[in-house]
């Protein structure tokens, strides 16, 4: 999408696809997963979807938007794991 503003006598366009969703996740944010319940803390943030199609394709089952922000995620097991933003939400849980 376009967007023509009109400013005197110049119009500028503005490509809206090369804006970036700010994330609503920061480093060190304790997250927890909406799908498969697990909690973690952001050890990094892309601002869009930074991997392969085949990754993808073989793990992002449900199909969340790459033009979204996606979470680098340290897991309470150790593990890490890359996450799409639509899937994560704040861990609300309290810390003991």
């Amino acid at each position: 999408m376009v967007l023509q503003l009109y400013e005197g006598k110049g119009v500028y366009s503005l490509d809206m696809s090369s804006i970036k969703p700010k994330p609503k996740f920061r480093i060190g944010q304790l997250v927890h997963h909406r799908l498969f319940a697990y909690h973690g803390v952001v050890a990094a943030v892309d601002p869009v979807f930074n991997s392969t199609d085949e990754w993808y394709e073989m793990v992002a089952k449900s199909r969340p938007p790459k033009d979204q922000p996606w979470y680098h995620v340290v897991v309470n097991n150790g593990r890490r794991t890359y996450v799409a933003e639509r899937n994560l939400e704040p861990d609300v849980t309290e810390l003991n």
